[in-house]
């Protein structure tokens, strides 16, 4: 009985390549008198058949291991198979982490530096939460 509950599971739950999420622009906004404040636009890519409904998507940038930006949205617009939606959020400068990237700064001025793009994709139904990162280096010459 138990097996046959699993094996029904394992067909209800459809098998997704994750979505490919990509940095659109970024541009600075007005803050309420805090840290400052970002509208970043997100480029979701859908590389399924099926329609991805989300729920929501949490965000992070890091540098150097200390995370500047982050923010969440859950105004998301379903995204049909084999296409790509623009998808904005807000998101706010982590100052301390801010104050700690710009003391490395001073002692590894020269070489690249290490950044983290990091997304959360929680999806409605029974589609699994999705993660995704993308590393590399950004050269200061």
């Amino acid at each position: 009985m138990v097996l046959l509950m699993v094996s029904a599971c394992a067909t209800v739950m459809p098998s997704l390549d994750p979505p490919k999420v990509t940095v659109d622009s970024v541009e600075s906004i007005p803050g309420n008198g805090g840290a400052p404040r970002f509208r970043i636009k997100l480029r979701v890519a859908n590389p399924n058949q099926q329609t991805l409904d989300i729920a929501g998507i949490s965000y992070g940038i890091e540098i150097l291991d200390e995370e500047l930006i982050s923010g969440v949205t859950n105004d998301v617009p379903e995204i049909a198979g084999y296409t790509e939606e623009v998808v904005t959020l807000e998101a706010s400068l982590q100052v301390f982490q801010l104050v700690r990237l710009l003391t490395k700064l001073g002692r590894t001025s020269t070489e690249p530096l290490q950044y983290k793009f990091s997304a959360k994709i929680d999806f409605n139904g029974l589609v699994p939460t999705q993660r995704i990162e993308e590393t590399g280096e950004l050269a200061l010459n």
